[in-house]
């Protein structure tokens, strides 16, 4: 399996370095290279039965010798088959070799779309394979549709990976216990890899798609719980009580019972010996910072330093002045570490990270940099919004001798998917919001009703207030039908917004652009901000009060919610309009749910319902793998049956000793893929 892909019949030295641009290097890869989609071509249909238009596959003789026709600009061949019951002509254009590969009397299947051109009933192009009962690749079956590089059409492919699987298909090995085989009623594996790329009928390729997926999400998660498992078996920090009456007494409000639960979940785990590795998932503005500043003063009072990592440099600033808020009036000494700072300045806070002089640090990536020293490093806390990989988590707990770990996202995931995201963490859930706060009101308009909603913006601006105007792309694009930031900036500039300070951010500039304009709205020097999705990512503005969303509906519900937790965040009722330019009533059904459902976990599942396969996440923002059949979305129901198999396996037999060969694909198939995990 580990054999060059050059010594498959028919690769060569030549073909393999086409099939190296598709990442198959080995013949391993090429078994598992799966189709991306399939083509029925197994209905073997009669000419005189044969629909103009349709893609369809026959059986037929030659039955006469090709014939030329010449233009100007085309040389058309043209050759006629029979099957008994009519005839039809092939034709192909400027292809004038195609007339010598044919003999009168060789039966073909065909397959093609059949149209009525020239007076008569021809096939374009088609696709054709002399009629021998075992090897048809092409036709008269279900047929396999690669993904493709130039120079490899389909028809070289499937025969390359026909031939991989006819000689080394055998050398693949089943790692399933035939008894969990039969007890989940599971295929085989080297009937599922047979009938994925060649598959008998519908039913088999239905199993053998289900066996390969199941298997896919099995090891994936099997190798996250172990991992899960590992940093629990790991000796932490057992950190002593600590009297929080003195904090407590210093904060403005009460916690809510739901961050008590939270903050009660993470004493224990603190006060444990062993590592503490918790995701608080808290909606928008459920208070998650001041958990995690109840942690902190934990860690501090027992001596050890306690690193807090954002995704941006804004962010950064923010958690830094939120938490100089939250200790005053305490000892705890706070420093930030951020990309801004002079060489000098940024030295003199480096020296006093590893003097201990600060109990808390706060930064971004700049954390995990080589020459950035602890003195004595025991709580890591990363604010992640999935825009850090549990890489970046890991290199900072290695400043720390097996610190704990608390990770903290505001994006609500609903719990299939956290258990395979943040597979490696316990999670815990902020699920109510402080008392006092007032609900967004949300509306969605109509993009006949623009015009109305600005009017109302520029209300709100008179009154002292901030706008948010958010847009779908950066530039106008001919491609797709919708508003960009450039065009609205400067419509709101020249027409609706003449009295007011307008600013623009999108994701194109540079990171010193963007910090710039954010901090100038942040002080309040810029009245409307027109920005694409750049802003998602926490900055509290609390005298922002108006988000108003372009194309509304070219954005996913989790994501606008995201959105509208930038306003809403001060005692000034906020709005929320969603400007929705499609016609289509699921467009505006599926946009209502956010008028009518303020819960982010609510609407995070109402997302993964409606748009299934959708992009629920955004980028490739998590970290995991690449999947090679599963997805996510479509196949969570495999997901969920994945989990709990693997939840009782592990029950069974913790270390794998009675499922060698499982154990062992899992060390070769997945060690480099979690070992970025396993760094913790």
């Amino acid at each position: 399996m580990d054999l060059d892909i050059q010594y498959v019949k028919g690769v060569g030295p030549k073909r393999a370095k086409l099939f190296k641009k598709l990442g198959i290097d080995m013949v391993k890869d090429l078994i598992f290279y799966f189709p991306r989609d399939y083509e029925d071509r197994s209905e073997i249909v009669k000419i005189e039965d044969l629909v103009v238009g349709e893609k369809q596959t026959f059986k037929a003789y030659i039955a006469g010798s090709a014939r030329e026709v010449k233009t100007s600009r085309v040389v058309i061949t043209k050759i006629p088959v029979k099957d008994g019951t009519g005839a039809v002509e092939l034709v192909w254009y400027n292809q004038p070799y195609m007339k010598n590969n044919f003999k009168i009397g060789e039966e073909y299947i065909i397959s093609g779309k059949l149209q009525f051109k020239y007076g008569q009933l021809v096939v374009e192009n088609p696709v054709l394979e002399k009629s021998e009962e075992d090897l048809n690749l092409n036709t008269g079956r279900i047929v396999p549709v690669y993904g493709l590089t130039e120079g490899l059409t389909q028809n070289i492919l499937r025969k390359v990976i026909f031939n991989a699987l006819s000689e080394y298909l055998d050398e693949v090995e089943e790692f399933f216990e035939e008894e969990f085989l039969r007890e989940k009623g599971l295929m085989n594996l080297k009937e599922a890899l047979l009938n994925i790329h060649f598959p008998k009928d519908e039913e088999k390729l239905a199993r053998a798609k289900y066996r390969l997926k199941y298997q896919e999400l099995f090891l994936l998660q099997l190798a996250l719980f172990l991992v899960k498992k590992s940093v629990k078996e790991k000796r932490g920090i057992r950190f002593r009580k600590v009297d929080i009456k003195p904090f407590v007494s210093n904060l403005p409000f009460k916690l809510t019972s739901a961050q008590m639960k939270v903050l009660k979940e993470i004493i224990l785990d603190m006060a444990s010996d062993k590592v503490m590795n918790r995701l608080i998932q808290g909606d928008v503005g459920s208070g998650k910072t001041i958990v995690a500043a109840f942690a902190m003063y934990i860690a501090a009072k027992n001596g050890y330093q306690v690193a807090m990592m954002a995704p941006t440099e804004i962010l950064a600033k923010q958690h830094y002045k939120t938490l100089e808020e939250i200790f005053k009036g305490t000892d705890i000494r706070i420093g930030l570490l951020s990309g801004s700072l002079s060489p000098s300045g940024r030295k003199e806070v480096l020296e006093k990270i590893e003097k201990g002089e600060y109990d808390v640090v706060v930064g971004t990536h700049a954390l995990i940099e080589e020459d950035v020293s602890f003195k004595n490093l025991g709580l890591c806390i990363t604010d992640e919004q999935h825009r850090f990989g549990v890489r970046q988590r890991a290199l900072l707990a290695q400043k720390g001798e097996n610190p704990d770990v608390l990770v903290m996202t505001a994006t609500p995931i609903p719990r299939t998917l956290a258990l395979i995201l943040y597979g490696d963490l316990d999670i815990s859930i902020i699920d109510q919001l402080p008392p006092g706060r007032k609900r967004v009101k949300t509306y969605v308009i109509p993009s006949s009703m623009r015009k109305k909603a600005y009017e109302f913006a520029i209300k709100e601006v008179k009154k002292g207030r901030q706008v948010y105007v958010v847009c779908p792309l950066i530039e106008e694009s001919d491609k797709i039908k919708a508003a960009s930031a450039e065009i609205v900036y400067r419509e709101i500039y020249k027409d609706a917004f003449k009295e007011a300070r307008v600013g623009l951010l999108h994701g194109k500039m540079s990171d010193s652009d963007k910090e710039r304009i954010m901090e100038a709205f942040v002080r309040g020097e810029i009245d409307i901000l027109v920005s694409t999705t750049v802003i998602e990512v926490g900055v509290n503005v609390p005298n922002a009060t108006v988000m108003i969303v372009e194309n509304a509906e070219r954005f996913g519900l989790a994501q606008l919610h995201q959105l509208r937790g930038r306003v809403g965040r001060s005692e000034f009722q906020s709005y929320c309009i969603l400007i929705n330019y499609s016609p289509s009533e699921t467009a505006k059904k599926r946009l209502e749910v956010l008028a009518r459902i303020s819960d982010g976990f609510k609407i995070a599942e109402r997302d993964l319902e409606i748009r299934g396969p959708g992009e629920f996440l955004g980028e490739k923002q998590h970290g995991l793998p690449e999947f090679k059949i599963a997805n996510l979305f479509e196949d969570i129901d495999i997901l969920k049956r994945v989990q709990k198999d693997v939840e009782s396996l592990l029950e069974e037999d913790p270390k794998l000793e009675r499922h060698p060969k499982l154990r062992q694909v899992l060390i070769s198939e997945f060690y480099d893929k979690v070992k970025d995990i396993i760094l913790n």
